[in-house]
């Protein structure tokens, strides 16, 4: 699967959870490439369910060292009440903001959406499309 996502922002992937799924399982963490073609570092963030959001702040912050063009937010804050997940996930603004493409895929596509430049949405047969976010234009 190719896909191309803005440096520098956060993308929130929607639909229906089970297809979130499917493509965050399809995307390989080995072949990123910049859209010059080299070899990119993807790293895939992750977490089980009893971790602490002390714990998930330091995977966000491990992925900020190191060079890194896309990070994959794989149900990062899974197990977290509101306020932690908020946390997690306004965490990754710094990831952004060190210019890697952020996309994350979170059980509460709500609290994700709230720190996020864009969307992608997949249908129930697995395609991917931009999804239009007015409120975010502004």
């Amino acid at each position: 699967m190719s896909l191309r996502l803005p440096t520098g922002s956060i993308t929130v992937l929607l639909g229906p959870s089970v297809q979130r799924r499917r493509m965050m399982n399809r995307l390989d963490d080995a072949s990123g490439r910049c859209a010059d073609g080299h070899d990119a570092v993807v790293r895939r963030l992750g977490a089980r369910a009893t971790e602490s959001a002390a714990d998930r702040l330091a995977t966000v912050d491990a992925a900020r060292r190191g060079p890194t063009a896309m990070v994959l937010a794989d149900r990062l804050t899974d197990g977290l009440d509101a306020h932690d997940r908020s946390t997690v996930l306004s965490a990754l603004r710094a990831v952004a903001a060190d210019g890697v493409a952020v996309l994350v895929d979170d059980i509460d596509p709500v609290a994700a959406l709230a720190v996020a430049d864009g969307a992608l949405r997949v249908d129930e047969r697995g395609e991917v499309r931009a999804e239009e976010l007015a409120y975010l234009a502004s």
